[in-house]
């Protein structure tokens, strides 16, 4: 099992493309289907579950395709690839989601069209997007980017950084907190995976006993294609799921999740 949603070579075979309308509605009904049978083994309601699809790479004759089967919402890892998209498929029913690292330059760009940043772990960011957003006179749904698996390479607060950094969120007005996202350790051990997706939620739940006014709802956004069924046992709000709704990508991970962070990069 692959923590993320292509962390690991995936055949074609395991997550066949979808192109058509029909194409895109079995796939969504089969993750769907999953998350139910998820939900119904840790006792909970499905209807808690938010579907994220995940559209990087797609072309945008297909993103139309998968919006006519009912993808209302999309979720991107890099900001001009989703600004380009937003701007051509402006004419559709669509809200944006930025699940990937943000550099404060691209800010601007995220106050225009975004509905939801889920990667913030960053103060110079948070800033940045404050000042657009209140430039545009707009406000952003924001989760907090949490690194469970304290992997060096990894974006995100250490878990004993979060209350910290959560308390200096008010300050941004525009900047509304939902919760924590989380990518789980890339591995192939279930165990470990399950134990990121631990990590997250008892972070939640210990906050929702000490500050909840600092993390609003408490969504957790963990899980992907390759583990999303975990996440959902261990308690996500929110599943970001590309490859099993849009098919198998040609892109390794590392373009849009990279090995080595760029110093100062914001």
């Amino acid at each position: 099992m692959s923590a993320a949603d292509d962390s690991t070579p995936i055949t074609s075979l395991e997550y066949p493309p979808a192109t058509t309308k029909e194409d895109f509605a079995a796939h969504l009904r089969a993750v769907r289907e999953k998350i139910a049978a998820a939900a119904e083994r840790a006792g909970r309601d499905p209807g808690e579950v938010r579907l994220l699809p995940v559209s990087k790479t797609v072309p945008e004759e297909r993103i139309r395709n998968a919006v006519a089967a009912g993808c209302h919402q999309l979720g991107e890892n890099k900001v001009q690839e989703a600004k380009r998209k937003s701007e051509n498929l402006a004419d559709l029913d669509i809200a944006w989601s930025v699940i990937g690292h943000l550099q404060t330059n691209k800010a601007k760009d995220v106050a225009v069209f975004a509905s939801e940043f889920q990667a913030l772990d960053s103060l110079h960011v948070a800033e940045a997007l404050d000042r657009r957003l209140q430039a545009a006179g707009r406000s952003l749904d924001v989760l907090v980017q949490v690194n469970t698996s304290h992997e060096e390479q990894k974006y995100g607060l250490a878990p004993s950084d979060v209350p910290a950094f959560l308390k200096q969120l008010p300050a941004f007005e525009t900047l509304h907190v939902k919760g924590f996202m989380t990518l789980a350790l890339f591995t192939e051990d279930t165990g470990k995976v399950r134990a990121c997706f631990k990590v997250l939620r008892g972070l939640r739940d210990q906050l929702r006993d000490t500050d909840p006014d600092l993390i609003g709802p408490g969504e957790l956004s963990m899980g992907m294609s390759g583990d999303y069924e975990v996440a959902i046992e261990e308690g996500s709000t929110c599943v970001r799921v590309g490859q099993a709704i849009f098919g198998a990508r040609n892109l390794p991970d590392s373009y849009y999740w990279p090995a080595d962070r760029p110093a100062g990069e914001a």
